[in-house]
């Protein structure tokens, strides 16, 4: 039994990983679900107001999301991320790349996994 038949939410690391990049002191976080058929779902959940009210500890700028629907993948653009970038921060990660792993941390909503579960052979 996994987590999505039991719990009312989950974890995006179940359904999907994460990359991290940077340019300056922006950062940049790229979600691919693990199947492609969890992509409308990524979209409905993974807002770019969630994200950042999830990571509002983290990025103290904007957050644009964009869509990449023929990788699929949805794309954070995230600003003021990284205490002013890699030459300047006393960050122990400066160039963000473990802060994907923060996004997947993120809860949403399990009920419609479980429908798509079902109707898998």
């Amino acid at each position: 039994m996994s987590a999505i038949d039991t719990f009312n939410t989950t974890r995006l690391y179940d359904i999907a990983h994460a990359r991290a990049g940077d340019k300056g002191n922006t950062l940049t976080l790229s979600l691919f679900p693990y199947n492609p058929k969890d992509f409308d779902l990524l979209k409905k959940q993974c807002t770019a107001a969630r994200v950042s009210e999830h990571l509002s500890e983290i990025v103290s700028g904007k957050i644009t999301r964009y869509e990449l629907p023929n990788l699929p993948a949805l794309h954070f653009v995230c600003e003021n991320a990284l205490l002013g970038g890699v030459t300047t921060s006393t960050a122990i990660d400066p160039h963000g790349k473990t802060l994907s792993y923060a996004l997947l941390a993120m809860e949403i909503d399990a009920e419609p996994l479980r429908d798509v579960l079902k109707n898998q052979p």
